[in-house]
């Protein structure tokens, strides 16, 4: 069983930049990890994603250039900064996590593992 747990969200001023941090327990080994947003009233929706070592890398277009997904593979932790966040970023993010993926792995329904989520708000 894989655990997940998020820290770092908060509430930041446009421009500004904010660090995610998802801890993970359990077997993880060659597993691929995916950050997702919501907003009430909408699907969830793929931020970034990665396979353990970063051989596979996805931005999701309205992050590209802003938001680096990476591992830290000694702490089992995965991260997601946040540059130069804009007031649509505002929503509740969730880390994920799947050992075999299919279709897309910026496609929530490819993964088996998620955390609580974390709020993040980007005041204009």
């Amino acid at each position: 069983q894989v655990q997940l747990v998020e820290s770092g969200g908060g509430s930041v001023q446009a421009g500004g930049s904010l660090r995610l941090s998802c801890a993970a327990s359990g077997r993880t080994s060659s597993y691929r990890w995916g950050w997702f947003r919501q907003t009430p009233g909408k699907e969830r929706e793929g931020v970034a994603a990665m396979s353990t070592r970063g051989g596979e890398l996805y931005y999701a277009d309205f992050v590209k250039g802003r938001f680096t997904i990476s591992q830290d593979g000694a702490k089992r932790t995965l991260y997601l900064q946040m540059n130069n966040l804009k007031s649509e970023d505002t929503a509740m993010y969730y880390c994920a996590a799947v050992k075999t993926a299919f279709g897309t792995l910026l496609d929530a329904m490819a993964y088996k593992y998620w955390g609580q989520g974390i709020q993040v708000t980007v005041s204009s």
